[in-house]
């Protein structure tokens, strides 16, 4: 019996022993980070990444939103950093959505929206307009705490995005 090849997602860094650099079906996750913010308050939390963060853990997460009802809102933040001349940057922001209902133990996301959220964040892009503005005040503080200079060197976009309204 043959058995097909599977396609397997591969997370790499950028000193990846691949041969000849050809990396279809991979990812370098190595200048991503993700934020957490639960009202008014943002905090790293690198085990999003994996769906591992201390919220996550001990839950069952299911596909339908109505399935989960009361819980808490969270908001998921891809931040991709990148290096200019001057000096590392804030250079992808995308946000996403999450609902975690403790005393049921279940929660809710869309993965794809995750998936996607991520991948614009590496992609430089700045999505952001899932966060209301509370949010993104978060946000913006927690970035410009986590390094000012970083922040200065961000885009104009970032910047307004971000702004207080």
């Amino acid at each position: 019996m043959s058995r097909k090849k599977k396609s397997e997602f591969n997370i790499i860094r950028s000193d990846s022993t691949t041969h000849g650099g050809y990396y279809t079906g991979t990812l370098n996750l190595s200048n991503l980070s993700a934020v957490l913010i639960e009202g008014d308050e943002a905090r790293i939390d690198l085990g999003l990444i994996h769906a591992k963060s201390r919220v996550e853990r001990g839950i069952k997460f299911l596909s339908n939103p109505d399935e989960v009802s009361g819980g808490t809102e969270y908001r998921v933040v891809w931040v991709a950093v990148d290096r200019k001349e001057e000096g590392p940057y804030y250079a992808g922001v995308a946000a996403c959505s999450m609902r975690v209902n403790r005393e049921i133990r279940r929660g809710w996301k869309n993965l794809a929206d995750h998936v996607n959220r991520m991948d614009d964040a590496l992609k430089r892009r700045i999505r952001v307009e899932e966060l209301n503005e509370v949010e993104r005040g978060a946000l913006r503080r927690l970035l410009i705490e986590n390094d000012p200079d970083m922040w200065k060197r961000s885009s104009n976009e970032l910047k307004e995005a971000l702004a207080a309204e």
